[in-house]
């Protein structure tokens, strides 16, 4: 099911691609689930354990932020925020392709720009713990002659970040979209096991490799 809006603003067209919808539709999906999470906490009878929708939240937000402390350290654990927020937001745009919507991850405009996010994220704190001199002096590092293959490399991270999760999301949405147009009226009941893989296992992967690599780079820059 594709959304797709066409509309004209100071008397040109604009079409909006159903991806970038989606990709607000998700804000919004997560928006409510944060707001629903928020008050749950608020009126949660305190003489009673979790149950339910509450402790369903707290099981991620331990799962992240278990994940945050393995990786990044407790000194460093003030990222997690920042980290749950990405991997909810690629964990529901990954598995969107299950409610037969287009993932938002197959456009690589979406991918590039949180790879862009992180890329940002780590040269800040480049520059913020290393200063002004340090920060172009470590592209010089081991070697000045290294220098242009250190830029280059520091570039292309972005890049193979957001290539990663776009090709592996894309291809499995062309993947299923041929199956579907192969089998006809027979897809619904032979391809459970190829959502199982495309959507859910490489949807679920993609997101915890998106998240690992994030503070990874962050990591090695604050370290």
């Amino acid at each position: 099911m594709k959304i797709e809006i066409y509309m004209k603003l100071f008397g040109k067209e604009i079409f909006v691609p159903d991806t970038i919808v989606n990709t607000f539709i998700v804000g919004i999906l997560l928006t409510i689930f944060a707001i629903a999470a928020n008050i749950k906490f608020k009126n949660a009878d305190k003489t009673k354990g979790p149950e339910g929708f509450q402790n369903f939240v707290e099981v991620v937000v331990e799962l992240v932020s278990g994940l945050t402390r393995m990786i990044m350290g407790e000194e460093m654990f003030y990222f997690m925020p920042y980290i749950g927020t990405l991997v909810l937001y690629l964990l529901v745009a990954n598995l969107f392709g299950l409610l037969g919507f287009t993932p938002p991850t197959s456009d690589y405009s979406v991918t590039f720009t949180l790879a862009l996010m992180t890329f940002s994220l780590v040269e800040f704190y480049r520059a913020k713990t290393k200063g002004f001199v340090g920060f172009f002096k470590s592209f010089t590092e081991p070697l000045p002659l290294l220098t242009p293959l250190n830029i280059i490399d520091e570039f292309a991270n972005p890049i193979s970040l957001s290539f990663r999760l776009f090709g592996n999301v894309l291809s499995g949405v062309i993947i299923m979209s041929l199956v579907y147009s192969a089998l006809g009226y027979f897809a619904p009941i032979l391809t459970p096991v190829m959502h199982a893989y495309f959507d859910v296992f490489s949807g679920v992967l993609q997101t915890f490799i998106f998240a690992m690599l994030t503070m990874i780079f962050i990591t090695n820059v604050v370290d």
